[in-house]
């Protein structure tokens, strides 16, 4: 459907209620839309480390476990049609290594992904910088977004 996100939970027991949903869409076309792309539709799945590490090794060629894997579905450019597959094993790990909350670290999954259709690369040490950089930048802009919205 266009002009969406839907989210899915596969194999998994993760949990978003209606308002996270709908502050987590408010808050990623807001990213979009500040890069002047337009928004077709995306899918958010919640998946295993399992699952995931199949489509790594599938999709990507890599025997590795890793939190995400985005899919870019645009046919056109400055578009915004995909996928982002996010390993809820891996978030809740993640956020007990970087003393942060599951929902912190879902968040930073969420928007990683986001920018890798964006166009953001992490291949190399300074597009991770980068990617970092933007991935707590826009964590602020969710804080204040969440901050108004409940005012």
């Amino acid at each position: 459907m266009k002009n969406k996100i839907d989210f899915f939970f596969l194999e998994q027991q993760y949990f978003l209620s209606k308002n996270e949903k709908n502050y987590i869409d408010i808050w990623v076309k807001h990213v979009i839309r500040s890069y002047n792309f337009n928004f077709n539709f995306l899918n958010i799945i919640f998946c295993s480390d399992k699952a995931l590490h199949k489509k790594n090794i599938q999709y990507l060629n890599h025997n590795t476990l890793t939190d995400v894997i985005t899919f870019d579905l645009a046919d056109e450019e400055k578009t915004i049609s995909g996928e982002i597959y996010i390993s809820s094993d891996r978030i809740k790990e993640n956020a007990k290594i970087f003393h942060c909350t599951v929902q912190e670290e879902m968040l930073r999954v969420i928007i990683h992904g986001v920018l890798h259709l964006l166009g953001y690369k992490d291949k190399h040490e300074a597009e991770k910088k980068i990617m970092k950089k933007k991935e707590e930048e826009y964590l602020i802009l969710w804080k204040a977004l969440l901050q108004k919205r409940l005012k």
